[in-house]
């Protein structure tokens, strides 16, 4: 799921006013007095603990840092200026802003606050704040603040309630919604306090819930605020209907799925096809003392894959790259291990229509023409494929390709200029159970070629920071998309972000055209600009073979307590917990 969306925006013909909602095609498709999102229940009872499970410690309460690991459900603790609505791909509406106006040139954009709008200190939301957040974040946030700002030229604060940002790149259409998902930080809390450092010191906050109690690396508790300024508004309603939400960190999925059995979390949703299977045959779930759902989503799946750091010297080749992708057998593990619950990744935006077709049509052509030398040939000649061949045809495929590329083998050993093929796959100790019985075959089958790769497994803070720096030869990475792409892109494949730690562009891919189609992807200022643009980008991204692609399923599975209760609709995005209740 995005974390950024939209804007157009309403205006007549000679003047620009205040708009309840932005969408970056067309216009919200809500009235200003709406009441409520269609996919919740606005009547929901306010009660009951929601128990949940984590498999990951935290030693910070501020995620918007590279620095340290913030608990589970963080979120629910900050609001932003507005919220999407999760059934507009490009959507959204006033929270903390009780309005927005885009000036006719489309130069600056202005939020009013909403009169209402406290911290849960009951201090009043100011101007002042929304400034402080927004340079705060730019300066010492996560480097994906730098990326969403960049375009922004300075902010202005008119009065105590109004606050305007210049936007340098008028272009840039997504933008002006990206600022209304700026989150609000309290000034009077913050500004004598080192941003950047790790502290478990409860903060002032904006959203819906605030800590209850906590337990470094064991548990945290978030208490509903009874007196969240925002509880009526109806961006809000049906939303928060927990009056508690706990966290309990569990060693790995295993254990969580035995406190699941034994009634001490609520909730569970299982990625693992093997343990799903079994799943529907405990007397649990066949007595209904846990329910077992899978909901669709809508969504693009993203692109979870091998991930190829390119700037280790051994991945640079394009050919190499290719070898190894023929290597993983999806057909095997698909039906050994995951009971052939999957389908095969064959885009980063598979599930949806922003998939690139086989071919380029005439648009994207003129898109990609301008700099065919610095992408591959297959981009213009070849539909993008991954094999489904005969094992034994796959790995003469992949030694064949090692052998264009310089590679020989020596005593069982692949080598070039007398180095051996040899790379560690990293994994934190977490995920190692569950990736290292898909990532044995694959190591095994790279063995067959010659090739020596290594699983190394280390804590999660050690991983963290190898992948914020850059430290690795391979990992397993999964990049999120919407039905919205836009300047997060240059978080994950832009030449200034493969130079930025804690980035996303975790491949270390520097391309000029890439680069190009993801200022197209920002300044589309039509649905067929951005798909076209998307359709570009998702092909150059495909053969360039910077991931192993792995697979996806178009269905979350969950295993929950008949306490709970969930809308009969669910949105575009599938399981939205925070629309749930207690019985």
């Amino acid at each position: 799921m995005k974390r950024l969306l939209f804007l157009l925006f309403l205006f007549c013909t000679q003047e620009v006013f205040a708009a309840h909602g932005l969408a970056l095609y067309g216009n919200p498709k809500l009235p200003p007095q709406f009441d409520h999102f269609d996919y919740v229940n606005p009547n929901a009872p306010k009660q009951g603990l929601l128990r949940q499970a984590t498999t990951a410690g935290f030693d910070t309460f501020n995620p918007f840092t590279i620095n340290g690991i913030s608990p589970a459900g963080i979120g629910l603790t900050h609001d932003t200026l507005m919220k999407t609505n999760a059934n507009e791909a490009f959507t959204q509406y006033g929270l903390i802003a009780q309005d927005v106006v885009l000036s006719k040139d489309k130069k600056n954009v202005t939020f009013t606050i909403n009169p209402q709008a406290k911290f849960n200190d009951q201090s009043p939301i100011t101007s002042e704040d929304v400034l402080f957040s927004f340079n705060t974040l730019k300066e010492k946030g996560l480097p994906i603040y730098r990326v969403y700002y960049q375009d922004v030229d300075s902010a202005e604060i008119l009065d105590k309630k109004r606050i305007r940002f210049h936007l340098k790149n008028t272009d840039n259409h997504e933008l002006p919604l990206i600022l209304g998902q700026l989150p609000i930080l309290s000034k009077n809390w913050w500004q004598n306090r080192d941003f950047t450092k790790t502290s478990l010191d409860i903060p002032v906050s904006s959203g819906p819930y605030k800590i209850q109690k906590f337990q470094p690396n064991r548990s945290i508790t978030y208490e509903r605020n009874p007196d969240y300024w925002a509880k009526d508004l109806n961006v809000n309603k049906g939303f928060y209907n927990f009056n508690e939400i706990r966290f309990d960190t569990y060693l790995d999925s295993t254990v969580t799925i035995e406190a699941l059995r034994s009634n001490l979390i609520d909730v569970h949703t299982e990625n693992v096809a093997k343990r799903w299977v079994a799943e529907q045959t405990w007397p649990e779930v066949q007595n209904g003392q846990i329910l077992s759902a899978e909901i669709v989503n809508n969504l693009p799946s993203g692109m979870q894959g091998f991930v190829f750091n390119l700037r280790n010297p051994l991945f640079q080749d394009i050919r190499v790259r290719q070898a190894l992708t023929k290597v993983l057998d999806f057909e095997w593990i698909n039906q050994n291990l995951f009971h052939g619950l999957y389908k095969r990744t064959t885009s980063y935006f598979d599930n949806s229509v922003l998939k690139a077709p086989p071919m380029p049509n005439q648009d994207e052509l003129k898109l990609l023409n301008p700099y065919k030398t610095h992408l591959p040939e297959s981009v213009f000649t070849t539909a993008f494929s991954l094999p489904n061949l005969p094992s034994r045809q796959a790995l003469k495929e992949a030694y064949d390709l090692l052998q264009e590329a310089g590679w020989t083998v020596e005593n069982n050993v692949l080598t070039k200029n007398g180095q051996p093929f040899r790379f560690t796959l990293l994994m934190d100790t977490l995920s190692a159970p569950v990736w290292e019985r898909i990532a044995l075959p694959f190591v095994g089958r790279l063995k067959r070629l010659g090739i020596q790769a290594d699983i190394q497994t280390i804590d999660l803070l050690q991983y963290k920071n190898k992948l914020d720096h850059f430290d690795f030869d391979m990992i397993v990475f999964v990049w999120g998309e919407s039905l919205s792409p836009g300047n997060e892109q240059s978080d994950y494949w832009s030449s200034v972000a493969a130079d930025t730690p804690g980035s996303s562009n975790l491949s270390g891919i520097k391309n000029v055209a890439i680069d190009h189609l993801i200022q197209k992807i920002k300044n589309a200022q039509t649905e067929h600009q951005l798909h076209t643009a998307v359709h570009a980008l998702d092909r150059v991204l495909l053969h360039h073979y910077l991931v192993i692609p792995h697979w996806y399923s178009p269905t979350t599975r969950l295993l929950f307590s008949p306490t709970l209760e969930h809308p009969q609709k669910h949105s575009l995005h599938g399981i939205d917990l925070t629309t749930w209740w207690k019985k």
